[in-house]
């Protein structure tokens, strides 16, 4: 993290994107385009409300994070302030001396054009406040990128801070540094929702079809009733076999679908380390230990958003011992040091 003295911090919040992109997160992907005309007709609904309490955002941990970097200059948050998701944080982020920028939408599904006016405003800043050193988007939209590569040109810092899943790897990519929200100290992690809410409905539908052709079966057995007495019992076994098979199948693969993600999050940050140690070990001597400070750092700046926090790690040290087939790890004191495991050992 690049800090100095006097660093001086703008932020700017996309605060529509945050917010959706949070909803989507605790309550599935795409729950909020579903809910969206629910929430706006009867914002006041008990469901609503709760679904709504579920997401919000925690706008402290945000600013708090980003006054780790140096003194607050200016954070402003753009939103359409009348929207019942939106006004609840009000209070929240007058509390915390953030600058309510409005935008009207030009129509009820449009965009906002929160992405134009944000990156007008934050150009706009670094040109008249010429001290600014650090800039902080939080936003996920890849809209951000020349944005931030305009920052960096312009001899900014850039942290973007954004929803894991919701956030484009290009805008990642293009900052100095980036966190993932769901990682930040103070933020609840939403918690795997259970299959079997999601395996009833299949077994509905599947029981639905069914009952059709199990009537279809028994007009064409009427004539036939004597000779195949037993229809009506296979039929119904018939019924209810697929009915159970579905949802057994749903509830089986729900979870391999998120496991396979974690998965393949995990392994993107193994693929990471290790290059990142055989690039540290081609300035070096091959042997030679590296400091996982400076590992770390380098993993960084190939990749942005890496956190271990985010992969489930208290700390870079404990990540790496989970890698020990691919890395050593040596702690003496306070100091740790780590290199490329021999594969010939």
């Amino acid at each position: 993290m690049a800090e100095a003295p006097d660093a001086r911090v703008a932020v700017y919040l996309d605060f529509d994107n945050i917010v959706i992109s949070w909803y989507d997160r605790v309550h599935g992907r795409n729950a909020y385009g579903k809910d969206r005309q629910r929430i706006t007709e009867n914002p006041s609904d008990p469901d609503v409300t709760e679904r709504l309490s579920r997401a919000m955002i925690e706008v402290g941990a945000i600013i708090d994070y980003a006054a780790s970097f140096g003194t607050l200059v200016l954070t402003r948050a753009y939103a359409d302030w009348s929207s019942p998701v939106n006004a609840v944080y009000r209070s929240q982020l007058v509390a915390r001396a953030v600058d309510l920028v409005q935008l009207f939408p030009a129509a009820a599904y449009a965009k906002n054009g929160a992405d134009i006016r944000l990156a007008v405003d934050a150009v706009e800043d670094m040109f008249r406040l010429p001290d600014l050193t650090h800039v902080v988007i939080v936003a996920g939209d890849s809209d951000y990128v020349p944005l931030a590569q305009r920052c960096k040109r312009l001899g900014r810092y850039v942290i973007g801070v954004g929803v894991a899943g919701s956030t484009a790897k290009s805008l990642a990519a293009a900052c100095d540094e980036f966190e993932a929200y769901d990682s930040l100290p103070g933020v609840v992690r939403p918690s795997k929702s259970a299959p079997a809410p999601v395996a009833a409905p299949v077994a509905e539908v599947v029981e639905t079809v069914a009952e059709p052709v199990a009537k279809t079966k028994s007009r064409a057995q009427t004539k036939t009733s004597k000779a195949k007495a037993p229809a009506p019992a296979q039929a119904q076994a018939q019924t209810q076999a697929p009915a159970q098979t579905p949802a057994a199948a749903s509830t089986t693969a729900k979870s391999p679908v998120v496991d396979a993600g974690e998965a393949t999050e995990q392994s993107e940050a193994t693929e990471l380390l290790h290059r990142a140690l055989r690039l540290g070990h081609d300035k070096t001597d091959a042997d030679e230990w590296l400091h996982s400070s400076a590992v770390k750092t380098h993993m960084r700046r190939m990749d942005p958003s890496f956190s271990e926090k985010a992969l489930g790690y208290r700390s870079f040290s404990d990540f790496v011992k989970s890698r020990e087939d691919i890395a050593e790890l040596e702690e003496t004191g306070h100091e740790r040091l780590v290199r490329l495991r021999d594969s010939s050992s």
